[in-house]
């Protein structure tokens, strides 16, 4: 925060040169009528022209440390003063506050584009706030904003000064509900069918009674009409595991936050915040691999505590300028149970390629497609007749990948929010129950 001083203001200054000036020429001239009409303004110039002695020190204070994008948070208003020896009370110096936040790209404050001036009544109160609502995820810094205080009777001000703000970590904002089993899970709790029997709530089948069996799992109706002891027997539910891989070489697009058009990065964020929230909630386990990018690897964990740790590194990813030969010998270390899904909008080949690698090892892939539709590169000082045959000559490979990579077992869709990947869970669902197929 920078440093201020309490300085007079206009009013005062007008009111007082107006005031003396109106009693100079009423004395000088002979003119009462003027002493009348300048009178008012003298009067009110005299209690304002005391200076505060005080020093305030005004500090935004914001009540939350992470929040979603599209979500509003207060930002209150605390004010420190040191007060002057034998002085009056620092705070009641201060009558009126005036606050103006800095524009800043993707935030959004109200009331009035955060520009509010209230008086302060009964000391010094929080309740000259404004909200503050970030519309795109990451790390921003709410609360950089001007403030101006006021003495009262309006006669001095201090600064305006700049107020610093807070670093708030941002999630990116995604739903995703699924009702899709997933295609090879291996663990003992969760929600998903097995395909082994076990202890589960769904009916598997009826089967004669067996030593060791329990008997809580005797079916006497079928029992007594057979003169046999029968029992039910059901799947196990097992968790699974969910290797999201995020493309992060490039960023494709504008963004205009979670209220307008999507970059490819803001698809690629959102798209993997939305799949591990869902997986999280249904039991299983979520690792989160970054490429080509400036982020930390997550291993798998579940969890709500491991949801926050996932969400709060996709807020914190960027894009870097990795090369692209450095992803082909990566070693995802997806084991037997795990599904991969692949953010990516295809536009590096060793995307491709790792998708590739990873089901040929015999694991369960989706390559998501997160390029924004109808995208258009902007030529800028280029021809834009050369600049769109590039494009579409470079689309034109795309298609070719996506179509080697559906021919080997790898299904793309294009992520368009909830239930996006259903069916492709299904067919790879269907596919790991066939003979001879089988996990790596």
């Amino acid at each position: 925060m920078s440093e201020g001083r309490w300085e007079p203001t206009a009013a005062l200054l007008r009111a007082a040169l107006v005031g003396l000036g109106g009693l100079v020429l009423a004395v000088v001239g002979g003119e009462p009528a003027v002493l009348a009409l300048t009178a008012p303004l003298l009067l009110l110039a005299v209690p304002a022209v005391v200076r505060p002695r005080s020093r305030p020190r005004p500090a935004s204070t914001v009540d939350h440390g992470s929040l979603r994008e599209g979500q509003a948070v207060r930002v209150g208003l605390d004010l420190e003063v040191s007060e002057a020896p034998g002085g009056p009370d620092g705070a009641r110096e201060v009558e009126q506050v005036t606050r103006v936040v800095v524009p800043t790209a993707f935030q959004r404050a109200r009331p009035d584009g955060g520009q509010v001036s209230r008086l302060v009544r009964d000391g010094w109160q929080r309740s000259i706030e404004v909200e503050v609502s970030p519309r795109r995820w990451g790390t921003p810094v709410l609360g950089e904003e001007q403030v101006a205080l006021f003495s009262r009777w309006g006669g001095w001000r201090w600064g305006p000064v700049a107020v610093t703000g807070r670093a708030v970590r941002v999630m990116p904002a995604g739903v995703y509900r699924s009702r899709a089993e997933a295609p090879r899970p291996r663990g003992l709790v969760g929600a998903h069918r097995a395909a082994r029997p076990g202890s589960g709530t769904e009916l598997a089948g009826i089967r004669p009674f067996q030593a060791g069996d329990r008997l809580r799992r005797i079916d006497w109706r079928v029992s007594l009409r057979t003169d046999e002891l029968h029992v039910t027997t059901t799947r196990a539910e097992q968790d699974a595991g969910l290797l999201l891989v995020v493309d992060l070489f490039a960023e494709h697009g504008l963004s205009g936050g979670v209220d307008g058009d999507a970059s490819s990065l803001d698809l690629t964020v959102r798209a993997a915040a939305a799949l591990a929230e869902h997986a999280v909630r249904t039991g299983d386990r979520v690792a989160l691999r970054p490429i080509g990018g400036r982020a930390r690897a997550v291993p798998p964990g579940a969890g709500q505590r491991h949801l926050r740790r996932v969400l709060g590194t996709l807020a914190d990813v960027r894009t870097g300028s990795s090369s692209a030969d450095d992803v082909a010998p990566l070693d995802l270390r997806a084991g037997a149970g795990t599904t991969v899904v692949v953010l990516s909008p295809l536009l590096v080949d060793a995307v491709a390629t790792t998708a590739a690698a990873l089901v040929r090892r015999g694991l369960p892939v989706v390559v998501v497609d997160t390029l924004p539709p109808g995208l258009r590169p902007d030529p800028g000082q280029s021809d834009p007749v050369l600049v769109d045959l590039a494009w579409r000559m470079r689309r034109l490979e795309r298609e070719q990948v996506a179509t080697a990579l559906a021919a080997i077992g790898c299904p793309v869709v294009v992520w368009r929010g909830a239930g996006t990947v259903d069916e492709v869970m299904r067919r790879l669902a269907r596919r790991g129950q066939r003979p001879g197929v089988g996990g790596a």
